[in-house]
């Protein structure tokens, strides 16, 4: 069975009532519950793990190899910052996807910028927690397991 690991950076534990005309509505629970049962109907297996903290972060993405088949990471404004995460990504040879709710693109100027996404093999951003359904679809394609 393939294994995911879905990793959610600093501020996502606040989904839900954290600008919710940006972020939605859905709290963090709701999303990785979505997660799990969609994971689940297409025959693979999802871990989530929520940190506001950067070196935490990177612990989570080193234990995973090996341990996982691709990683699924939301990095929130430390997409725009970390260098240490685009690295760790890299190290562990392991496939990854970065997902955002809303769409970085589209925002402030400093958000237009992702370090993670040089690391990743693709990035989903603008469709809320739909994002993170995609995500899965996309990174079970790329393993061959769907």
């Amino acid at each position: 069975m393939t294994k995911l690991l879905i990793l959610n950076g600093p501020n996502l534990n606040l989904l839900g009532t954290r600008q919710p005309e940006v972020y939605g509505s859905e709290t963090l629970a709701m999303v990785e519950e979505k997660c799990l049962q969609h994971a689940t109907k297409l025959g693979a297996n999802v871990s989530c793990f929520q940190s506001n903290h950067e070196g935490v972060l990177i612990d989570q993405i080193h234990a995973a190899k090996g341990a996982y088949d691709g990683i699924i990471l939301n990095a929130g404004a430390y997409t725009h910052t970390s260098i240490s995460l685009m690295d760790a990504i890299f190290s562990v040879e392991l496939p990854a996807v970065e997902v955002h709710l809303s769409n970085i693109h589209a925002r402030e100027e400093f958000r237009h910028r992702s370090y993670i996404s040089r690391a990743v093999i693709g990035q989903v951003c603008g469709f809320g927690s739909l994002g993170y359904l995609m995500a899965i679809d996309a990174l079970l394609a790329h393993l061959g397991a769907e």
